[in-house]
């Protein structure tokens, strides 16, 4: 069973963690990053990661919180692919 504590501290993890700044193959690891930590999420809820139809994310808080902080990952690697490579 997922607890709130477990969501919390996987959401500042994500939100601490900061991104490579190395152009596109940096990038890459960084979402395979972020997409790892969310199959762990979505797991701990009980669920498998790809296969869970929208309503039901919105629906189930947990998974909520989960795709929420995908979407905060993913974001954070943009810089990755701004940054130039030296």
């Amino acid at each position: 069973m997922v607890t709130h504590k477990m969501l919390s501290l996987v959401l500042v993890g994500l939100l601490l963690s900061s991104s490579a700044h190395a152009g596109p193959l940096a990038a890459g690891v960084c979402y395979a990053g972020c997409a790892a930590v969310t199959v762990a999420c979505f797991s701990a809820a009980g669920f498998t990661f790809g296969t869970v139809p929208g309503a039901i994310i919105a629906a189930t808080p947990a998974l909520a919180a989960c795709n929420a902080a995908f979407g905060v990952c993913e974001a954070s690697c943009i810089a990755a692919l701004v940054v130039p490579v030296p």
